[in-house]
Formats: structure tokens, C-alpha cells, sequence
């Protein structure tokens, strides 16, 4: 089959119309879900904008502007960014405010020093360290780790009672959201989360359960609730945030790694070798330790967008500089900030569902597609223990300062197990990863 036409190179200037347009799509790509990540967290949605667009405009110029990506918050990090914040409410925790975003800091140092190593051993290193066997099931822990919460927040009402009006507007939600991905075609079906949300939220303003009142209320231009160290709180490292937090990032890293061998089949130039997995998992890095710096979740490449590449044929580098440029003018827009404050949690919960459900999916995807065999006793072992122990929320506890629960624990050991249990086969870089 004939491939098709490149509309846009990926150093190729568009038309001031043609930039709008691709741009802002890009933007509504990467929306919902960038969003979502800050609503579940209790951070600002204006901030993890902002951060985002800073992000991709700093990954943009770390990689040359040879990498057509947007950096959206990760889903990776959520439960562990709740687990903290939980903590820092318990004073006798010894965890002080803001310690998320130490933890989140520490992440994207963690992604620079792999970037580091990669730049002097290569990257043969990572697949022995990360192979599907020990990836796979540390991503369905992340998305059935995060179900309860998806549900709860589908029934619930604020006071955390059963509310029949909250389950009819999360499955509303989730039918929207369904169909989208299903029936449609092209840019919409890339964008169900977002499609969701905005049907879940107009049937809620039908159900009279959305007060804009606050949306009224908001000035146009609005300074968003930026969490800068030193001026609203002061950083502290404790090993047991450490050890919570930087562990998960053996995922995105390994998605990253996925999204980059993607990219390059779509845009035919091979990213992993120009401008390199230094640079661009470097740009994950720094991107991540700015976003943690004012506030915003931690930032991975998002897949969503590399969809909107595949089906437009436009890998112009100029339409993410556009989207993040808008992004960024987004979170400083205060009738934005009030009218993603006034989404109802239900609305959060039903496109929560699918996607924490899509995640846990992706896990099993990615055994069934490097074909990880169990009948093998070592395989069945090492999923078998990864999914018990994140997903029963497992952790060990030394005195009040070292603490290793949950999808951290479970990571860390299924790499251990991963190393020592025999047999343990060589993966290719390229076969894990194949499209």
C-alpha cells in the first residue's frame, strides 16, 4: 500500500492558518488527559497546563527541534503523588508540605541521570534492565491500583454517600466516551477522553448539579496557585519519598523509550539515533523538574499526539511550539481555571474508568505482544509477584523516615526478581517495542 503524503516536514515552516489550526488540535489532543492527572491529585489543573507548555517548549530545544512530541502529565505518578500528599497531613509522618514535588523533582533527576548513562553505555543496558516481563504487569498495577478510585468517584457524592444522580452522569460519561473511541473517525478519535468530559459535563449542567457561578465570578486573566519552593514551602529529602516516588519511573521511562521507536516509524527518521534517547529522555527530565518546581505533575510524551501525527501526516515541530504557547496562555486564563474547577467528580470518574482500565490493558498488551511466556515458571513468578504486591499494597516499614509500599515496592522487586531468578532470556530493543 502506497504510504501517505507528508503534509507538513518536520522543520517546515506552516501557513499562519494552517498553524492555528494543527496547533490548537494538538492542544485539545493532549487536554483531557493533562487535565485529569492534576483533578485526582487535588493539584491545579492552570499549573500542570502551564507546566506542560513549558515543558515541550524546553524538550523542543533539548532535542534540537528534531522530536515532534508534547509533554502531558503522566498518570504514572498518581497514586504515589496521593500516598504523599496523605502524608504530609499526618504530622507524625515526619513528611512536610510540598513533598510531592520533591518526589517529583527527584523523578525527572532520575530520568537525566538515565539519560546520562545512555549517553555513555548505550542502551542495551535499560532493555535487560526493563523487559516486558517486569514492565507489563508494573503497568496493569498502575491502572487497577487506581480502579477503586475511579469508582468512588463515579457513586459518590462529596459527602462520600451513594448518589444515584452521580452514577447515572459516570456512566453517561463512559457511553460517551465509548462510542467516541469506537464510531468515530480520524482527529475524534484520538480525543474520546476529551469528547467524554465535555458530554459528561453539558449533561450534568442539564441535571443541575454544575454551578458557573464561579466561571462568572473569574477574571479573565488570573495568576494560577503556583507552589514555588522557598516561597510556599521549603523542601525536604526523606528517603521515604525517595523510595514512593522514583521507583514508578521505571514506567514512563519505558514508555518513553516506546513512544520514541513509534514516533520514528511515523515520521520515518530514526529518533532513537538523531537527535538520540539521551537528548530526548534528558528532555523528559528537565521538563519534569521545572513542572515540579511550580507545581505541576510530572511530564511524559503522550501518545495521544503522536496519533494526531499519524492520521494529519504534519510533523512540523511548529504546531507543538503553537500548542504549547496556547497551553500556557490557558493556564494563565482564570474562566478557564473556574470552568475545569466546576467539573463534576463523576464526569472525572466515568472517563476514569475506561482510561485506568485502557492502562491496565496496555500492560497485558505489551506481555501478549512480546509474547511472554507462562508456561515458564520464572515469568509466571515475577508477574504473579508484581501484581500481589502493588496491587495488595504491600510495603515495608523501618521506624518513621524509610517506607517502600505499593507500585514502588512491587517495581523494585520484580526488577530484582527479574536479575536473579535463572533463565532469563536477552530481549531486543527493537522487538519489544514493535509497532
Amino acid at each position: 500500500m502506497e504510504e501517505k503524503k507528508v503534509v507538513l516536514g518536520i522543520k517546515e515552516k506552516p501557513r499562519p492558518a494552517q498553524w492555528l489550526l494543527l496547533s490548537i488540535q494538538h492542544l485539545f489532543a493532549m487536554f483531557g488527559a493533562t487535565v485529569l492527572v492534576p483533578a485526582l491529585t487535588g493539584m491545579s489543573p492552570a499549573v500542570a497546563l502551564i507546566s506542560s507548555g513549558i515543558g515541550t517548549l524546553v524538550f523542543i530545544v533539548i532535542t534540537k527541534g528534531k522530536v515532534p512530541s508534547y509533554l502531558g502529565s503522566s498518570f504514572a505518578f498518581i497514586n504515589p503523588i496521593i500516598a504523599v500528599k496523605a502524608l504530609e497531613l499526618d504530622p507524625a509522618s515526619g513528611v512536610g508540605m510540598g513533598s510531592f514535588l520533591v518526589g517529583s523533582f527527584l523523578v525527572g533527576v532520575t530520568y537525566s541521570v538515565v539519560a546520562l548513562i545512555i549517553t555513555k553505555a548505550g542502551t542495551k543496558w535499560l532493555m535487560k534492565l526493563l523487559p516486558p516481563v517486569v514492565v507489563g504487569p508494573v503497568i496493569m498495577v498502575i491502572g487497577l491500583g487506581l480502579s477503586a478510585t475511579a469508582v468512588n468517584m463515579s457513586t459518590n457524592n462529596p459527602a462520600g454517600d451513594y448518589d444515584l444522580t452521580y452514577v447515572i452522569v459516570g456512566l453517561v460519561t463512559l457511553t460517551i466516551t465509548i462510542l467516541t473511541a469506537i464510531f468515530t473517525r480520524g482527529f475524534l478519535s484520538v480525543i474520546p477522553v476529551l469528547v467524554g468530559i465535555v458530554g459528561g459535563y453539558i449533561f450534568s449542567i442539564i441535571l443541575g448539579i454544575v454551578d458557573l457561578q464561579a466561571v462568572i465570578d473569574a477574571k479573565w486573566i488570573q495568576l494560577p496557585p503556583f507552589e514555588v519552593p522557598f516561597v510556599h514551602y521549603t523542601p525536604s529529602f526523606t528517603w521515604r519519598i525517595f523510595l514512593m516516588m522514583v521507583p514508578v519511573a521505571i514506567v514512563p521511562i519505558a514508555e518513553h523509550i516506546g513512544h520514541q521507536l513509534v514516533l520514528s516509524k511515523v515520521v520515518n527518521k530514526d529518533l532513537i539515533k538523531d537527535p538520540g534517547l539521551d537528548r530526548s529522555m534528558l528532555g523528559d527530565g528537565v521538563a519534569t523538574m521545572i513542572a515540579a518546581s511550580i507545581g505541576g505533575p510530572p511530564v511524559t510524551t503522550y501518545g495521544e499526539n503522536i496519533g494526531v501525527l499519524a492520521i494529519t501526516r504534519a510533523f512540523s515541530i511548529y504546531l507543538f511550539v503553537g500548542a504549547a504557547i496556547f497551553a500556557i496562555l490557558f493556564g494563565f486564563c482564570g474562566k478557564i481555571a473556574a470552568l475545569l474547577a466546576t467539573i463534576p467528580t463523576p464526569v472525572m470518574g466515568g472517563v476514569s474508568i475506561l482510561l485506568f482500565g485502557i492502562i491496565a490493558s496496555s500492560g497485558l498488551r505489551m506481555l501478549v505482544e512480546n509474547k511472554v511466556d507462562f508456561s515458564r515458571k520464572r515469568n509466571l513468578i515475577i508477574s504473579s509477584v508484581i501484581l500481589v504486591i502493588g496491587i495488595g499494597g504491600a510495603a515495608i516499614h523501618i521506624g518513621k523516615t524509610f517506607s517502600l509500599e505499593g507500585m514502588a515496592l512491587a517495581s523494585i522487586i520484580g526488577v530484582v526478581l527479574n536479575q536473579v531468578l535463572p533463565g532469563k532470556q536477552v530481549v531486543d530493543f527493537d522487538e519489544m517495542f514493535k509497532d
